[in-house]
C-alpha cells in the first residue's frame, strides 16, 4: 500500500490542520500509510493549541503529485481551495462539513460529509464508531478545532454532535474547564499587532465561484472591531492588490467580535449591489456593513451570497 498525504484547505485554520492530523492517525490505525501535511503555516490560534498540547505542526507542502499518487482531503472539497496540483492526484477519502462544489473524481471514493460545526467532530465520531482510542494530546487539538470553528459553541453552525464531542474530548484531553481554555485560545488568535495587512485580510480566506463571479471572502476575529479598521485604507489597498494578482472580482472581509458575536463586513470590488441584496442592507460610505449576530462564513455569509449571485 503506497503512502498517502492528508491535508485540509489553503490558508489553514485550526480545524484544517487538526483534522488532517486526526484523520491521518485514524487511517494509520486502520492499516493505511498516511502523513498529515498542511497547505500553509498555522495561525496564532493554532500555534497556541499546538504548544498547549505539545504537538508539532505538520510540514507545509505546495504540491503533492511530486510525492504521492493518492491523497485524502479534510475540511474542503472545492478544487480552488486545495493543493495546486489536485487535478493530477487521485482522491481516495473525503471528510468535510462544507457544501460540495466543483468536486468530481474519476474513481469512487470513501466520503463522509456531515452538516456539523466542525470536521473534527465528524472524525471524533469515526474514532468512536471504530472503538479507537484518541491520544490525549490529539484529543486536545480536536477540542481546540471545535471551539475554533463554533466560536466556543456559539456559532449557528453548532450542532448537538459538536457539543457532545467537546465534552468527550475535554475529558480525554484532561481539560477541566474547556470554556476558560477556549476563551484563552480564541484570544490568542486575535493579536492584530502581530499581523500584517495581508494576514488580516487573507490569513483566513477562501475563494468562491458565484454566478460566474470570483469572490474572495476573508475573516478575522477580534475583541474590538475598531482595532481591525483603524487602518482601513491600508486593508483596502491590500485587498485591491490581491484582487489584481489573483483575478478576484470581489473581496469581502468579515471582522468578527468573538465576545459579542457581531461582525462588520468590508467590501472591495464589484458588484456591490449583489452583496447588498444578499444581506438586505446598504453599504455605508466607508464600504462597510454591520452584521449583528453573523459569525459563520459557511452558514451566514456564503449561502445568502450564493442566492443573490445565482438565484
Amino acid at each position: 500500500m503506497s503512502k498517502e498525504l492528508v491535508f485540509g484547505h489553503q490558508k489553514p485554520d485550526t480545524d484544517a490542520i487538526t483534522a488532517a492530523m486526526a484523520f491521518s492517525y485514524f487511517q494509520n490505525q486502520l492499516g493505511y500509510e498516511t502523513e498529515a501535511v498542511a497547505l500553509g503555516e498555522p495561525n496564532d490560534e493554532t500555534k497556541f493549541a499546538l504548544k498547549k498540547f505539545g504537538l508539532e505542526a505538520p510540514r507545509v507542502i505546495k504540491t503533492a503529485a511530486n510525492e504521492v499518487d493518492k491523497v485524502m482531503l479534510v475540511d474542503h472539497n472545492e478544487p480552488q481551495q486545495s493543493v495546486a496540483d489536485i487535478d493530477k492526484l487521485t482522491v481516495t477519502h473525503l471528510v468535510d462539513h462544507h457544501r460540495i462544489a466543483g468536486f468530481d473524481t474519476a474513481q469512487p471514493l470513501w466520503a463522509t460529509v456531515r452538516p456539523y460545526g466542525c470536521v473534527s467532530t465528524i472524525i471524533t465520531e469515526l474514532f468512536q464508531q471504530k472503538h479507537i482510542d484518541i491520544p490525549a494530546n490529539l484529543a486536545g487539538m480536536m477540542l481546540s478545532a471545535i471551539i475554533s470553528d463554533t466560536l466556543l459553541l456559539k456559532s449557528p453552525t453548532t450542532t448537538d454532535h459538536d457539543r457532545e464531542a467537546v465534552k468527550y474530548l475535554a475529558k480525554v484531553a484532561g481539560v477541566e474547564d474547556y470554556e476558560k481554555y477556549g476563551i484563552e485560545m480564541l484570544k490568542a488568535g486575535t493579536n492584530l499587532d502581530a499581523k500584517s495587512d495581508a494576514d488580516i485580510v487573507d490569513g483566513d480566506a477562501k475563494t468562491f465561484e458565484l454566478g460566474g463571479t470570483k469572490v474572495r471572502i476573508g475573516q478575522v476575529n477580534t475583541v474590538d472591531l475598531d482595532d481591525v479598521f483603524a487602518c482601513q485604507a491600508d486593508l483596502e489597498k491590500e485587498m485591491h492588490s490581491l484582487m489584481d494578482a489573483n483575478g478576484y472580482d470581489l473581496f469581502l472581509l468579515i471582522a468578527t467580535n468573538i465576545l459579542n458575536s457581531d461582525s462588520d463586513l468590508l467590501v472591495v470590488g464589484e458588484p456591490t449591489a449583489k452583496v447588498e441584496e444578499a444581506f438586505g442592507k446598504k453599504l455605508g460610505d466607508n464600504n462597510r456593513m454591520n452584521l449583528p449576530g453573523v459569525v459563520s462564513r459557511k452558514k451566514q455569509v456564503v449561502p445568502p451570497l450564493t442566492d443573490a449571485f445565482e438565484g
